[in-house]
């Protein structure tokens, strides 16, 4: 407690003034929301379609609702451990057993922008992480660390998937700074603007897909296809990203909001 009240009181109160922002990290979740295709044999996530079940007419004269089809990783998105084979026995590894603290963290936000736009294969290494933490500080525990690369700002399907014949072209974060963030900083996990948390050629990677790996095998989150993290400042912020509470989920969409000083 304060003179003025206690902490949630003077941040709701500061919320109220404008001093602090609250930016969407969110995409629009609807059918033109890009999905990642796999090829044969394995089986692929649909995309999102909506079913009208009644709208002010006979079938529900005074309301509106619909039906929802969509995979559990589908536009912005939540990796729970149990999603990858990596973290299937893990405890709490599910969306209805992570406690909800889990959910909340400060935010670092690592800008590779201008190199994710020069290579969209770039990869964010151990050493790029370190000299990040020179200018603005050691990562915390249980903080969310966000990759900027503004590929949210991609416009249509194909240009925000960017497959060729040898599969999608995007980036993320080599092996060494993913093991660095999992196992030295004790991250809650990862956030990317692209469609996962691996970089588009990770079924190349040695193992492959190791950001999903080495994260949900430590039982750390995933956050996909976030946006706006161009108007987060490299630390300062705090993000909230709550996926639904799905009996055994593996993932959710979700909508991540970041607590931002104005």
């Amino acid at each position: 407690m304060t003179a003025n009240g206690n902490v949630l009181t003077q941040l709701a109160a500061e919320l109220a003034r404008g001093a602090i922002r609250v930016v969407d990290l969110t995409q629009p979740l609807g059918p033109d929301t890009p999905v990642l295709g796999l090829p044969p044999p394995f089986a692929n996530s649909p995309g999102v379609s909506f079913e009208t079940i009644s709208q002010y007419d006979d079938k529900g004269p005074a309301w509106y609702w619909r039906t929802i089809r969509m995979g559990e990783h589908t536009g912005t998105h939540f990796d729970a451990p149990v999603h990858w084979v990596s973290g299937k026995d893990r405890a709490d590894n599910t969306l209805d057993t992570i406690p909800a603290e889990r959910f909340v963290g400060p935010a670092c936000v690592i800008d590779i922008s201008r190199e994710a736009a020069a290579n969209p294969d770039y990869l964010l290494t151990r050493d790029t992480v370190l000299a990040w933490e020179a200018k603005h500080g050691r990562i915390p525990p249980k903080s969310w660390v966000l990759l900027r690369s503004d590929w949210s700002k991609r416009v249509g399907v194909a240009e925000f998937l960017n497959c060729r014949e040898d599969g999608p072209h995007s980036p993320g974060f080599d092996r060494g700074a993913t093991e660095l963030l999992a196992l030295e900083r004790d991250v809650l996990g990862v956030g990317v603007e692209t469609v996962g948390t691996d970089a588009g050629q990770a079924h190349s990677f040695d193992p492959p897909f190791w950001t999903h790996h080495i994260m949900q095998g430590n039982g750390k989150f995933g956050l996909a296809s976030l946006a706006n993290l161009d108007r987060l400042p490299p630390t300062g912020a705090v993000v909230v990203a709550s996926p639904l509470k799905l009996v055994g989920g593996s993932g959710s969409p979700l909508r991540v909001l970041a607590l931002v000083p104005a």
